[in-house]
């Protein structure tokens, strides 16, 4: 199935088979917060009630078909996302406005806009790109609707300077942003809906998906909250990074702790898969920021979380066990997940996740989620491809275990975590996660294949359309996102592996693009975008001569005399290491470039 790309006003008829969909829309600024909104609206074109009002602080429908499940940073910048099951969707609603609003800027100072229709399994269905905003601070960006028995997507483009406020009202909604001064922590009221943001579940933008700590309002296994003023919670929780449990009565430091998560007898196969799925369920039970990040990666709301470990369930006269059911709970909604885990060499199986569908099909259960060794080249693919059939209903998601780590340590390096126990109990997992008996790889090596397309390369007689070659660019795909993961985890800011736009979302052409490179010039490339850096950081690894080069680009100014523009040369280069290697570019490429133009040990003593 291929996508389209939609035209302003033009529409498209979405495939019949097709009734569970997300509505993503992306930006390039991950700083920037655009709040993604949902109006379920009747033939009259308003909304029935306020309840038909989707957003950051009702983030689902009194039906439970539309969900805003959150924003999260991507390799592209930052996207928020809203999941709708049209089959669940009551008879009266005839169309749902997906719109986003700014709390402050316009549209017409953030660019370029996304917004694309995918179904279960990420393949995107229709794609329409705006950038037609001058003042406006809410946009409604598409529609979903039916036309008899079929759904359709129309790309709109029509914006307000209102804000939400303003586009929420024109269809119907009955806004209340009048806030007490009684609380610093207001929540709504319920005769009205507060438009003001709120540090609500998944709306910051976090890196890789990470949402930030806030207090939970689900009704699982809580009490309910004291009541408050009037309006919605609007303060954002300051992050605190508490201090792990210290040991300090051991006479010497040769006594060591006991630990919770023990490697001592662990096997292989199903034991291995057995302990660290255990592990990591009761961590995310009691860490509940640490369940949250994970939870959101899985499309799950936040909420409550629970945990049962191998449950039974009948499919036909076979019994099928996942390693783990989950559960969220968030108001009246009730999100299901079966985790199947794989540790070591263990490799997903079709046929498995396909039974694990089947299961949640009929239970109508929201999500397969498998979680194995295998690292996505990018966020969304899957390891193994199943009968897209079976997605109609229920999402499959994948997890790598260095994603489950990835996100330990930034909560651990970067705050989120308050309580010196939880901290603890995350160490105790991470450090268990890292020894090599766990079973739980993060990314170990270039695969199978590597040594022959290796030797190849150095041979010179690596062809580009070679599958060993294509299965390598594969796997460096995987090791520059898993680095982009690692640096955004020792920094706490998101770094990003930046793909051209048109391998963004075509991983075939992705890796046939760096496998050729790789045959005609033996190198792998990446790009990773780290926020508040002079330039894009490049990463060449070189096959022949066995080298790795980092590098960034920097344009020279374009004003001021050759003085001035060496003097600010200077200036940038005060602090770099004498081992710094600069190179002058020509603008022609007639002219070759110099290959060093000085070593900024001689640049400091002019």
């Amino acid at each position: 199935m291929t996508s389209e790309l939609l035209s302003k006003g033009q529409n498209l008829a979405l495939p019949a088979d097709v009734l569970h969909i997300d509505v993503v829309l992306g930006w390039a600024e991950p700083v920037v917060e655009v709040d993604v909104s949902a109006l379920l609206l009747s033939e009259a074109g308003k909304v029935r009630s306020d309840a038909d009002f989707v957003f950051y602080n009702q983030p689902e429908s009194s039906d439970g078909s539309v969900r805003f499940v959150g924003a999260s940073a991507t390799e592209d910048g930052a996207q928020a996302r809203i999941t709708m099951d049209l089959a669940a969707l009551e008879q009266e609603v005839q169309t749902v406005a997906l719109a986003g609003s700014l709390t402050t800027g316009t549209f017409g100072e953030l660019g370029k806009i996304t917004f694309r229709v995918v179904d279960a399994a990420g393949r995107m269905l229709a794609e329409y790109i705006t950038a037609d905003a001058v003042t406006e601070s809410a946009f409604l960006f598409g529609e979903i609707y039916r036309r008899g028995a079929q759904w359709k997507v129309r790309a709109v483009g029509q914006g307000w300077d209102s804000g939400l406020a303003g586009l929420a009202t024109d269809f119907g909604v009955e806004i209340d942003d009048e806030v007490s001064t009684e609380t610093a922590e207001p929540v709504a009221e319920p005769g009205g809906i507060c438009t003001e943001p709120a540090s609500s579940p998944g709306r910051s933008v976090a890196p890789e998906g990470r949402p930030r700590a806030e207090p939970d309002t689900s009704v699982l296994s809580e009490p309910k909250p004291p009541a408050r003023g009037r309006g919605v919670r609007t303060a954002k929780r300051v992050v605190r990074k508490a201090k792990a449990i210290e040991f300090t009565l051991a006479e010497n430091d040769t006594w060591q702790p006991a630990r919770l998560f023990s490697v001592v007898g662990v096997g292989a196969g199903e034991e291995q898969e057995r302990r660290a799925t255990s592990a990591l369920v009761a961590t995310m039970q009691a860490v509940r920021p640490f369940a949250r990040a994970l939870c959101a990666r899985m499309g799950a709301p936040a909420g409550a979380f629970e945990g049962y470990f191998e449950v039974k369930y009948e499919r036909g006269d076979a019994k099928v066990i996942p390693d783990a059911v989950l559960r969220v709970a968030r108001g009246t909604r009730l999100w299901t997940g079966l985790l199947e885990v794989k540790t070591g060499t263990g490799a997903l199986k079709r046929e498995q996740l396909e039974a694990y569908l089947d299961v949640a099909r009929r239970k109508k259960y929201d999500a397969v989620i498998s979680l194995s060794n295998d690292i996505p080249a990018a966020a969304g693919e899957l390891p193994v491809e199943v009968d897209r059939r079976k997605l109609a209903k229920v999402a499959l998601r994948h997890l790598s275990w260095a994603e489950v780590a990835h996100e330990a340590r930034m909560l651990l390096a970067h705050g989120g975590v308050e309580d010196p126990f939880e901290v603890w109990l995350l160490g105790e997992l991470l450090r268990y996660l890292e020894h090599p008996r766990s079973g739980a790889r993060e990314f170990v090596d270039m695969g199978r294949h590597w040594v022959a397309v290796r030797d190849a390369v150095t041979a010179g007689t690596l062809r580009a359309g070679d599958k060993k070659a294509l299965a390598v660019a594969e796997r460096w795909a995987s090791l520059a996102r898993h680095l982009a993961l690692r640096l955004t985890a020792e920094l706490g800011v998101t770094v990003k592996n930046i793909l051209p736009r048109r391998y963004s979302s075509d991983p075939a052409a992705r890796d046939a693009a760096c496998a050729g490179q790789l045959a005609a010039e033996g190198v792998f490339e990446a790009v990773l975008r780290i926020p508040d850096t002079a330039g894009d950081l490049e990463v060449v690894a070189d096959v022949r001569t066995n080298k790795v080069r980092c590098r960034t680009t920097i344009g020279a100014p374009g004003e001021g005399t050759s003085g001035r523009r060496l003097a600010w040369l200077l200036k940038q280069l005060s602090d770099a290491p004498g081992a710094a290697r600069i190179e002058a570019v020509y603008r022609s490429r007639a002219m070759k470039p110099v290959s060093i133009l000085m070593r900024c040990v001689r640049i400091r003593s002019c």
